[in-house]
């Protein structure tokens, strides 16, 4: 019988590139649907295919007990896998597959595009000579502001890089350190987190969603922020207080801040960042670029054919074996 594939991601679907011909010459009936999606859609279509080819789309317990017994691999393209209760996902004896080191070029170009749009207050310029206004504002210089990075990993780390390079002073703060790396880029440890975020002209988010780490910028802490700080977050929405956020932003306590992730996507009308002041939201698209995206997707397809083939995939989440035919 013929595998079916419930291929979700829209960057995979909309980007042309070598994970096209990967996925068509693997022989599987392809289900397409247009991502996220949230449990209802996916408990809808969860229940008559051998895999999930998805990106941040809501794959619960319930979605997992509702595809059983068909479903064999969860494919994630991508890195951060908090939409996917991984844990039931392994107690029903499903793999989980991810991407690791594909990303992380495009995602810190991204989070140094939003800080510099921000310091240079470049969005409301450009707006004001498109309506025929001659509006010069003054901006500030990166150089030599410090840097507090929450989160060392792959993107992290290229955010330091690029940092430095703009004459940037660089700490970070992360549990699993890096000596090497930190000694090559002049990068100083800072031991908690409420002293990264106190220390620093600049906070960049690069760390995981977890239970420990969400809200982690709140009321709370925002207050022992320095006044202007900006805030820049290409991690998860759910890290950042949304509220609590704008309305730092109202009393400028925070400087600005540059999103590329909500704690509700797409956000309703109503959320309380769209339009806040000094507040800079993109659609998600911190690695979704030609080059990045296919990188993603040609690891994301070469995971699942692997599994799918019984053999050991690139890269997973969970220990759990993969089955073949």
């Amino acid at each position: 019988m013929t595998k079916r594939i419930l291929l979700t991601t829209t960057s995979f679907q909309d980007t042309p590139g070598e994970h096209h011909r990967l996925l068509e010459e693997a022989g599987y009936e392809i289900v397409r649907a247009r991502g996220p999606l949230p449990e209802e859609e996916m408990l809808e279509l969860a229940g008559e295919v051998d895999a999930f080819l998805c990106g941040d789309d809501a794959i619960t317990r319930r979605v997992l007990e509702r595809a059983l017994p068909r479903l064999r691999v969860i494919s994630k393209y991508g890195i951060g896998v908090d939409k996917i209760d991984v844990p039931a996902a392994t107690e029903l004896g499903i793999p989980v597959l991810f991407t690791p080191g594909v990303n992380h070029t495009t995602v810190s170009e991204h989070a140094l595009m939003l800080l510099l749009a921000l310091m240079k207050h470049l969005v409301p310029s450009v707006n004001a000579t498109a309506r025929g206004e001659w509006k010069r504002m003054t901006g500030h210089e990166i150089m030599g502001k410090t840097i507090g990075i929450v989160g060392l990993g792959r993107i992290g780390k290229e955010v330091a890089v690029r940092a430095r390079a703009f004459g940037m002073t660089v700490q970070g703060y992360d549990i699993y350190w890096d000596d090497a790396f930190a000694g090559e880029h002049g990068v100083e440890r800072v031991e908690s987190l409420k002293s990264i975020l106190s220390g620093a002209d600049v906070i960049s988010l690069h760390t995981n969603l977890t239970e420990e780490t969400r809200g982690m910028i709140r009321a709370e802490t925002i207050a022992c922020m320095r006044d202007g700080v900006v805030v820049i977050n290409c991690a998860r929405g759910e890290l950042v207080d949304a509220r609590d956020m704008a309305a730092a932003l109202e009393s400028g306590k925070i400087g600005g801040y540059g999103t590329d992730v909500l704690d509700e996507e797409p956000p309703p009308s109503d959320h309380p960042l769209l339009g806040a002041k000094n507040c800079l939201v993109t659609p998600h698209i911190g690695s979704r670029t030609y080059e990045s995206v296919v990188r993603q997707a040609t690891k994301s397809v070469q995971n699942l054919t692997l599994a799918l083939s019984g053999e050991k995939p690139l890269a997973q989440v969970n220990d759990v074996p993969v089955r073949g035919d």
